[in-house]
This record gives structure tokens, C-alpha cells and sequence, in this order.
């Protein structure tokens, strides 16, 4: 079985390069630090032109239709260039959402305006620093509103609308949409390890919701939204390793200590060697989870954890040892290793932390086996 990429998926990943490598540098990504835009409108704005938030919708809907195997891709680029943008919350996040369980009619109203970049969307569950669960789902839906406080919402302060993990008066947990430009919704904005990425915390008091699709089992679906949202993360982790270490490889052969280059002492290669065999068995791993993504397979789920740990430590690894390839350089502001160190933690807490994709992986196995 052959889990690479056609030619037309990989014509679309040197688009996405080339794109991003002329209009996203580390420049625009300071910018994005330091300054006062949640995120960068260019590099947005040239995404949705080339159409590539529709990738995965259907043409029925607006899409490109272009299926997942190639959204993959993109989102490896965007890990590469470490893009400061919503594109993960509204596209891996809400549209799959929308796409999985909402009705007819709610994707029709979506869909299309997702497809081309005219909303943006995200996902809201994280109430507590600790794990969440079913159980510690507090935020209430009743007569058509929403009410409680959601503590990290990716995205949140860009977002038209979020699709909310919230209890009914029954005690069932549903999903349920709601557009966040509204007078009975309050947003502050949460400090994160990496200021490239909006965060915010949203109060919703009697804020207007209607439920998404029209079942009410809002924690299973939402499981099944992770499962395929962790894969298009891993990409992005897969990207942002590779380029990470490209970083600390060229740094390498360019830096000269005692007469030659310090990438011909034994210790950094060593440690190089560890950040390339870590990147390439995270990169097997994502290969095979895209093509369950795109095939919908039975082991999605095993798939998806097996990619999402892999990537999680690789992209960790290769973040913060090439910040020990530039030394003491490497640790100041003025380098641009902790931009990759900054993001390889904060997508490592996305979904969930590290632990819990390690706990869904141990969990998917037997049913793997059986």
C-alpha cells in the first residue's frame, strides 16, 4: 500500500511554500508578537484567496473539495513557516465540526461562508487548567441561551462564532453554535506562551445558541472532531520540526569553534541525529494517519493519537535542541529559536496535553488488535 502524496497534493504543498516563504518570515511573525493585531491579515487573507480554507469542504458548499490528504499538507507548510493565523480554530476546528454533525440547513449557512474566509470560526470546550472530562463540563444551555465561562478558547478574540461543549437542563452535554459578536458575550484576552496565537477566555450570559445537528451527545462528538483535528496538528508539528531542524543543521555548518565547524563535533551530532530520527518516525506516522483521514478508516483513532505523539515529541525535541545548537545565542530574543519553542508548546497543549494523546493511544490499541 502506497501512503505517499500525488503529484497534485505535493504541487499544492509548493504552492503553500512558496506563498508563504515570500509573505511570512520571522518578521511577520514579530510583528504579530509585538504588536497590537491578534493576527496577520496578509498572510490570511492570501490563504483564503488561494481557496485553501475550502480545501476539505465540498464544492456542494462552496469548497475546493480537495479532500484531507491535501489539507495535510497545507498544514504542514503552516507549521513550517509557524503562520500566525486562525486558520487551524476556524478550518480543523469549527469547519470539521460543522461538517461532521450539522444539519442541512446549518451547512448551508457555513459551509460556504467558511469556505471563502468570510467568518472564522472555533471550538470552545477548556474550562479548568486541569484535564477536562465530561464531568467538569459546567457551561449551561436552557431556553435557547448559553451561560458560564469558558477559560481558553484558540482564536477566540478573531472568531464570528464558536461551536460550544455545553450542558443542557437534562444533564446531556451538546455542541452547540453561537456567534460571538454579540453584547451577551464578554472576551478577555489570555497570555499563552506563544503571543502569535489568539487566546481569550469568553463569558457567555444568556447568550443566543442553537444546538449543532440534533443529537445531544456533544462529548463523543467532539472526541470524533480531536481525532481528525490531531492529525492536520500533527502536520503542522511535522512541519515546524523539519524546519526547526533544518535551523539548527544549517547553524551547524556555518558556526566554527577551535577551527572548524561545530556540526563535526561529536555531541551535536549525536543530538542532531536524535532530531532527525525523531522527526522521520513522526512523519511515517502522519503519512498513515492522512491516509485514514482521507479514507475515514476504522483505526482513525489509534491513527490519530499514534501521529499526534509522535509529533508532539518530535517537534518538542527538535524546538528545544536547536536551541543547544546556537548555545547561549540561541536563548536570546534576538534569535529565532524560541519563535519554534514557543509553538511547539503551545500546540502541544492544544487538544489536550501530551499525557492525554498518550492515554487515547494506549486505549485505542486493544481495540486495534481485536
Amino acid at each position: 500500500m502506497n501512503f505517499d502524496f500525488s503529484a497534485d497534493e505535493k504541487l499544492v504543498k509548493d504552492q503553500v511554500s512558496r506563498f508563504l516563504t515570500s509573505t511570512c518570515d520571522a518578521k511577520v511573525l514579530r510583528s504579530v508578537f509585538e504588536g497590537p493585531a491578534p493576527y496577520a491579515s496578509a498572510v490570511w487573507d492570501g490563504l483564503v484567496s488561494m481557496g485553501l480554507t475550502g480545501t476539505a469542504i465540498p464544492e456542494a458548499y462552496g469548497g475546493v473539495g480537495a479532500g484531507y490528504a491535501s489539507l495535510c499538507l497545507v498544514a504542514e507548510q503552516l507549521g513550517a513557516h509557524l503562520a500566525p493565523t486562525p486558520f487551524s480554530s476556524s478550518v480543523y476546528l469549527a469547519t470539521e465540526a460543522i461538517m461532521l454533525f450539522g444539519t442541512d440547513a446549518q451547512k448551508e449557512i457555513w459551509l460556504p461562508k467558511l469556505a471563502t474566509g468570510e467568518v472564522m470560526g472555533t471550538v470552545a470546550v477548556v474550562e479548568a487548567i486541569a484535564q477536562t472530562t465530561e464531568a467538569s463540563i459546567t457551561v449551561k444551555f436552557a431556553d435557547g441561551t448559553l451561560n458560564g465561562k469558558k477559560l481558553i478558547v484558540p482564536d477566540g478574540g478573531t472568531a464570528d462564532f464558536a461551536v460550544v461543549l455545553a450542558r443542557d437542563v437534562s444533564g446531556a452535554t451538546g455542541l452547540y453554535i453561537t456567534e460571538l459578536k454579540q453584547g451577551s458575550i464578554s472576551q478577555v484576552e489570555v497570555a499563552t506562551v506563544d503571543p502569535s496565537r489568539n487566546s481569550t477566555s469568553i463569558d457567555f450570559s444568556d447568550a443566543p445558541a442553537v444546538l449543532l445537528g440534533e443529537v445531544h451527545d456533544g462529548w463523543m462528538q467532539l472526541q470524533q472532531v480531536y481525532d481528525r483535528a490531531a492529525i492536520l496538528f500533527a502536520f503542522e508539528q511535522l512541519g515546524g520540526a523539519q524546519s526547526a531542524l533544518d535551523m539548527a543543521v544549517n547553524y551547524a555548518k556555518q558556526r566554527f569553534a577551535f577551527g572548524r565547524p561545530i556540526g563535526s563535533f561529536q555531541g551535536l551530532k549525536h543530538m542532531m541525529a536524535d532530531m532527525y530520527v525523531a522527526l522521520k518516525l513522526a512523519e511515517s506516522n502522519c503519512y498513515y494517519a492522512a491516509w485514514a483521514l482521507s479514507t475515514n478508516a476504522d483505526d482513525l483513532p489509534l491513527a490519530a493519537a499514534t501521529a499526534r505523539v509522535s509529533a508532539t515529541q518530535a517537534f518538542q525535541l527538535c524546538a528545544r535542541d536547536n536551541i543547544q545548537v546556537h548555545g547561549g545565542m540561541g536563548f536570546t530574543w534576538e534569535f529565532d529559536c524560541h519563535l519554534y519553542y514557543r509553538r511547539s508548546n503551545y500546540l502541544t497543549l492544544q487538544l489536550g496535553g501530551l499525557s492525554e494523546w498518550e492515554g487515547k493511544l494506549v486505549d485505542s490499541l486493544p481495540k486495534a488488535v481485536a
